[in-house]
């Protein structure tokens, strides 16, 4: 499960890229419950905010700031040493896409790329000690990260050696259906899970060119009238919904701007 009790190699925060910030709040506001709080001077110029579940920070949105990019979501892994983090992306096989660089004593970020081409970022805490996510693991919030690869191995290697990530594969139902990773930060009892990766093919991974990327899943108590909340706002489903045994009854589904997310009603909730 996803928790604010951050570790090494953790969830922390997530944020997304949109050609229109007011536009993109206004539809996660009507899908999920979130309200915009701006962390600039004019909430309608479309600078960078937070997105909140009861007042609480659920994630972030901000304008695209990479040449090229498509909209879509971050995950922030948190470290205990960004510029070594770094490095290590670098020796393993990885990119910097953004160096390290400070935010305003609330921390220190950079934006990285696995060697399949799946992006992501890391977070270290500063001294004003902004750890991350106010909010997870309950409807409306984020509650696992999911990485579609095409290269199953070699994700596991890279985030191995990054995060000392350890992994536990389960097979997925059906005949061919696959194998699904699930994992845990280093040193961590499994219900500290807060993810899992899956092998596909480059052709199935349209929404990149092939590229292996990250998405979120976010809790729902309700995952019918969440996905017609995303339809009605002008959102699209792209697989579901359906029920997964011993998962729950989940989504995917695209924003306006194609960003793609998940929404789940976790069997046990």
């Amino acid at each position: 499960m996803i928790t604010t009790d951050f570790v090494h190699g953790s969830p922390c925060w997530l944020d997304i890229g949109a050609p229109d910030v007011p536009a993109t709040a206004r539809f996660y506001g009507s899908v999920f419950g979130w309200g915009f709080q701006s962390w600039g001077s004019d909430p309608e110029a479309g600078e960078y905010g937070a997105l909140q579940l009861d007042g609480k920070g659920a994630a972030g949105v901000g304008p695209l700031t990479e040449e090229g990019a498509r909209s879509a979501w971050m995950i922030y892994f948190r470290t205990d040493d960004a510029d070594a983090t770094a490095q290590a992306v670098e020796r393993l096989g990885g990119t910097v896409r953004v160096p390290p660089s400070d935010a305003d004593g609330w921390g220190r970020m950079a934006q990285l790329t696995d060697p399949q081409g799946g992006q992501f970022a890391v977070w270290q805490a500063g001294e004003k000690a902004q750890g991350g996510l106010e909010v997870a693991d309950r409807p409306g919030a984020l509650c696992w990260t999911e990485l579609y690869t095409t290269d199953a191995a070699g994700a596991k290697a890279f985030y191995g050696g990054l995060f000392g990530w350890t992994t536990q594969d389960v097979p997925l139902p059906g005949d061919g259906g696959g194998t699904y990773s699930l994992i845990t930060p280093a040193d961590q009892p499994e219900e500290r899970m807060h993810g899992g990766l899956l092998q596909l093919s480059a052709q199935d991974l349209s929404l990149t060119g092939g590229r292996a990327y990250w998405h979120p899943v976010f809790a729902t108590a309700d995952c019918d009238a969440t996905i017609a909340k995303v339809t009605e706002n002008g959102g699209s489903v792209q697989m579901g919904p359906e029920d997964a045994e011993g998962v729950g009854r989940l989504a995917v589904c695209l924003d306006p701007n194609g960003a793609d997310f998940v929404v789940l009603k976790p069997s046990e909730m």
